[in-house]
């Protein structure tokens, strides 16, 4: 990904909020492979004409096939006020997936104990007994049935490893194109994960900040219009 395409939702002296296409990491792979952490040191740095290595921080992550808005910050300072409300569960964490069947009720909250396979690189729904496991709870509400699939939109209220994706799929509904997860339908680029809106308060001014990205171009081949 060339760093003069990348797509900025916002910026200023304290953060930074560009968009994730699918198929790019955000981070944690080796010096010789770009991510978005790596793409976006490289706008700041040629937008700015910083010498020397550019710092960001990294406040939230998208798994490799998901799109949307990530958020890092351009201080050290900001870093730790960003952290301290990522932690106290004050951010408002906004996501967008098109799931396959018709998801009912219309409306309501996910909560399950989750557990991370490292071994098989998946996340799987656990008994709250089971050593390891962690709690994992979402708010959702269907939009719109798209041809016998479910636009939702939720509010993540805990932030777990592939959370979205294993409790939509335990129930029977999920994500298209997330073959891990049992999809059988395809999606052209990524899966049908969207990070649609962040709201933090500013750490330095403590305003609240609206960060929103609108969906790929992929989404609109089945419909979804956002």
């Amino acid at each position: 990904m060339n760093p003069h395409s990348l797509v900025v939702v916002y910026e200023d002296n304290h953060l930074l909020a560009v968009l994730k296409p699918a198929g790019l990491a955000t981070m944690g792979l080796p010096s010789d492979k770009p991510t978005l952490l790596t793409v976006a040191k490289q706008y700041v740095k040629d937008r700015y004409d910083k010498p020397g290595s550019v710092y960001l921080g990294v406040m939230s992550r998208l798994d490799t096939p998901v799109t949307g808005v990530v958020l890092f910050a351009r201080t050290s300072k900001a870093a730790r006020r960003l952290t301290e409300q990522f932690r106290n569960r004050t951010v408002q964490k906004t996501y967008w997936a098109l799931v396959e069947g018709v998801v009912k009720p219309m409306a309501g909250e996910c909560v399950d104990w989750v557990f991370a396979d490292e071994r098989h690189r998946r996340v799987r729904v656990v008994d709250s007994t089971r050593p390891g496991a962690k709690d994992a709870r979402l708010a959702y509400r269907r939009l719109e049935l798209l041809d016998g699939n479910s636009l939702l939109e939720m509010e993540l209220l805990t932030g777990r490893k592939h959370q979205i994706r294993v409790q939509l799929a335990s129930r029977g509904y999920p994500i298209l194109g997330d073959r891990k997860y049992g999809s059988r339908q395809a999606f052209p680029a990524g899966i049908a994960l969207h990070a649609r809106r962040l709201v933090v308060s500013h750490p330095v001014g403590g305003e609240p900040v609206v960060l929103e990205g609108p969906l790929p171009p992929a989404w609109h081949t089945f419909g979804a219009v956002g």
